[in-house]
């Protein structure tokens, strides 16, 4: 936690620095006006917009490739079925001024089938004053959003990541009191639909894994509310590690209107991110979403260790102000395990090895059955099924050398 801790003390020690920068955010506005969209604004539940926190919020929300961890429920649905751990995640983000967004996530994966559920809840003290300064009422507008995933990857081998294909399932739920406003609450539910594979491309390490990867997801399909659409998008992203320590992201993101006479779609924007492993427990990242007039700038680091992880993040737009009480994202997260499939893989390393030796001092049948029994273990481990087929012709090759020496005699 002391990384976590000296970067909340510095951002804390400058709050003084940042007290008068009027200036700078009356510049820095400007230059990004001719970004305005005219369209902002026109859709219901925002909430859908805010991402939860953690690297997918620290990279700039540039996560629709990366989606590595809890933070794919917002990113791509598909990727519940390759990652490599169960895990429980709870968020809590300081959005703007006193509003607050708390969330929960857990996913879990069966080999190829990935499952996840979570919720977020953005809540907004409200005082209404009359024209005399008198209080007439106090309460709490809040939206809720509950999501079940479900997702499986298809194709998947020893060579191949395969073709994750996934969907979320979303009840969404806005409360305004009567006595602040009537009749503004509002329930609706909606999809998201997402793939992903990943491939090797220009990779300078030795590494499984794949470090080229591309997604694309469809999100906020659904009923409008209160006669106010959703904020329905095309996302496609890619993520590059050309080597170990290092992912960069990139997302492009396209709203769509499924009424675009009476409520045309926003324009189009883009985020991408930088992610950085400094050691084998702290990692820091960094992001940059462009988005209207509002650019966002967002870092953080991230502390993994044996069973838990946390993760701090800082950012900051147009809709706020330079102090570091507001606008920081925390994430706790807890490792559930891998449902041993790390044992079961390393075990099918070993019979594969074992293997190998035995082929190499000419055990040709003793090779074969050590890598039918990593087959039985995991039938994508296809560097066993291509030696059984070389084994077994060599065998044949010395039966019939056998056979015609026997001939001869």
């Amino acid at each position: 936690m002391k990384p976590v801790l000296v970067v909340a003390i510095l951002l804390l020690a400058l709050s003084p620095t940042f007290a008068d920068v009027s200036d700078f955010y009356y510049n820095f506005a400007e230059a990004f006006n001719w970004f305005a969209d005219p369209n902002t604004g026109l859709t219901a539940f925002p909430t859908l917009l805010i991402p939860l926190g953690g690297r997918m919020e620290g990279m700039g929300t540039a996560f629709t490739a990366v989606a590595d961890d809890t933070g794919y429920l917002d990113s791509n649905p598909s990727a519940s079925s390759s990652l490599q751990r169960s895990e429980l995640s709870f968020y809590h983000h300081s959005w703007i001024a006193d509003s607050n967004l708390e969330g929960v996530v857990y996913t879990m994966r069966y080999n190829d089938l990935g499952l996840g559920f979570g919720g977020k809840f953005l809540f907004l003290p409200f005082t209404e004053y009359n024209e005399w300064g008198e209080r007439e009422s106090r309460g709490y507008i809040s939206e809720t959003i509950a999501t079940m995933n479900v997702s499986y990857n298809f194709f998947s081998n020893y060579y191949f990541y395969g073709l994750a294909a996934g969907a979320n399932l979303k009840a969404a739920y806005r409360n305004v009191p009567a006595e602040i406003y009537p009749d503004q609450s509002a329930l609706t539910g909606m999809v998201d639909v997402g793939i992903l594979t990943r491939v090797n491309f220009l990779k300078f390490f030795i590494s499984r894994s794949k470090n080229f990867s591309m997604g694309a997801v469809v999100k906020n399909l659904g009923l409008p509310a209160l006669g106010e659409p959703l904020p329905t998008m095309a996302t496609f992203g890619i993520a590059y590690s050309p080597v170990r320590p290092v992912t960069w992201a990139f997302d492009f993101s396209l709203p769509f209107s499924l009424n675009p006479d009476l409520f045309p779609a926003e324009r189009w924007h883009v985020a991408s991110g930088l992610s950085v492993t400094v050691t084998s427990f702290l990692s820091l990242h960094g992001g940059f979403q462009l988005r209207g007039d509002n650019p966002r700038v967002s870092v953080g680091s991230a502390i993994d260790l044996e069973k838990i992880s946390f993760v701090l993040n800082y950012n900051l737009d147009l809709s706020g102000r330079l102090n570091p009480a507001d606008k920081f994202s925390v994430e706790a997260k807890i490792h559930m395990g891998d449902r041993g499939r790390g044992t079961q893989q390393d075990r099918v390393d070993d019979l594969y090895l074992s293997g190998l030796e035995a082929y190499a001092n000419g055990r040709l049948r003793e090779a074969i059955a050590l890598w039918e029994e990593a087959l039985v273990l995991d039938p994508g481990f296809l560097p066993a099924r291509e030696n059984i087929d070389t084994a077994r012709r060599a065998l044949q090759l010395q039966q019939e050398m056998d056979q015609q020496l026997q001939l001869g005699e």
